[in-house]
């Protein structure tokens, strides 16, 4: 009888072994379809890894300094756009809200969708460039041969002048790769047949 005991506890101690492994192995597989955009949320509150910070108004302190923001644009090779920037650089006072413009042109025979992905070098200075507007906040859809230009408004966090990490920086690149992407399908609208308005009746 003891025998018996004992094998029975040994394979309810494996069966307690086998579902804790396979709770575990769900849990990190939840966890890394989690991470990625947990991750990207984490870089666009603090700015790290270089990803810049939105926010919903323009500084209020303007100091009497400048700094040189120069601007990198690139396509990914499945998107046929000519995509850059109107100026290669400018020089806004540090707090200062500044417009500048890019333009893209499909250069396909069809309608192509793109988003813009973005992020600041040196990456220190991602957490002090503030976007209030962007056209890479939502997709661009673009039909053959049209051209757009599309604005960029932002400053530069006056604190940057202040962080030890950046005190003494000159100059900062905003960087952005268009990519191709599938257009968002709008939500299919509720229609109401006669059958239905009748039994609403």
């Amino acid at each position: 009888m003891s025998n018996a005991s004992s094998h029975k506890g040994k394979e309810r101690a494996n069966g307690i072994i086998v579902v804790s492994c396979l709770a575990f192995v769900a849990g990190m597989t939840g966890m890394a379809y989690a991470a990625v955009p947990l991750y990207e949320m984490f870089c666009k509150v603090t700015g790290y890894n270089g990803t810049t910070k939105r926010v919903e108004q323009a500084s209020e302190v303007i100091l009497d300094k400048t700094i040189e923001v120069t601007f990198d644009s690139n396509t990914a090779s499945d998107l046929p756009w000519d995509f850059k920037p109107v100026q290669r650089s400018v020089n806004p006072k540090i707090g200062e809200t500044l417009q500048v413009e890019f333009t893209a042109k499909n250069l396909s025979s069809k309608p192509t969708t793109g988003q813009a992905v973005f992020n600041v070098t040196p990456m220190q200075a991602g957490a002090y460039f503030n976007k209030v507007q962007c056209f890479c906040f939502t997709e661009t859809t673009l039909q053959p041969g049209e051209e757009m230009t599309m604005p960029v408004v932002f400053f530069v966090d006056p604190e940057i002048a202040n962080a030890v990490e950046t005190k003494g920086l000159k100059t900062l690149t905003l960087s952005y790769t268009f990519y191709a992407r599938e257009p968002s399908k709008p939500v299919a609208a509720v229609t109401t047949t006669p059958a239905d308005a009748d039994k609403k009746l």
